[in-house]
């Protein structure tokens, strides 16, 4: 859980209106060219108030990222291929454009501070960590995951894709990349995994079909 030292009560409407201008200026400046005075002006606040709240800019960007993570669903279709394409998912999604312009600048403010890191890890990793944990145990729970399956490790894995593009960003993640990761761990994890694709095949004709099921249009010559 992100939270900010304790103090006076807090007035949710400024905490609110200072998240929301710490987003708009994220997504429009980055995190090296955001400051407390542009997101206390945007936000109709003073500088005074932002600091009472939040110590210091990481502090302030930590809490309005972990706002925006912290409601991620477990994926839970039934087919086990498509929650881990979703799993997957869930990690871009996590990571998105942002990791360049902001998740990587800002975890280098974090490094030599335990606190702040420890921030960062639990407010904007962990809330996609968790659901794909709960994914993956909902999998096993259902026979279609090995029993002995290193639960930490395989979320490790699906999210080392997006993570990987995300840092060096030579090329986006397309879904034929996410399809491709999932066969691949699928092979080594699933109980059957001739199984899995078989049931995954029965859910095409069920409407709507998941992306997973959904032919890839045909390139033009």
């Amino acid at each position: 859980m992100v939270s900010s030292s304790p103090g006076r009560p807090r007035n949710e409407g400024i905490d609110r209106a200072v998240l929301d201008a710490t987003m708009e200026v994220l997504d429009e400046l980055g995190y090296q060219r955001l400051t407390i005075a542009e997101v206390a002006s945007r936000a109709g606040a003073t500088k005074p108030a932002l600091y009472r709240r939040w110590p210091s800019r990481p502090w302030l960007v930590i809490a309005a990222l972990h706002r925006e993570l912290r409601t991620i669903e477990s994926p839970d279709t039934t087919c086990t291929l498509c929650d881990l394409h979703e799993s997957i998912g869930l990690f871009a999604q996590a990571f998105g454009t942002r990791y360049v312009t902001v998740l990587g600048p800002l975890l280098a403010d974090c490094a030599g501070d335990q606190r702040l890191r420890r921030a960062f890890l639990d407010g904007l990793l962990e809330p996609a960590r968790d659901a794909v944990r709960h994914t993956l145990v909902t999998a096993v729970q259902r026979g279609d995951l090995r029993p002995d399956l290193d639960l930490d490790l395989a979320v490790d894995m699906l999210g080392a894709v997006p993570h990987y593009r995300a840092i060096l960003g030579q090329s986006p993640l397309t879904s034929g990349d996410i399809e491709r990761a999932v066969v691949t761990l699928l092979r080594g994890i699933a109980v059957d995994y001739d199984a899995l694709v078989a049931h995954s095949l029965t859910l095409e004709a069920a409407p709507p079909p998941h992306e997973q099921h959904v032919p890839a249009a045909p390139t033009e010559p």
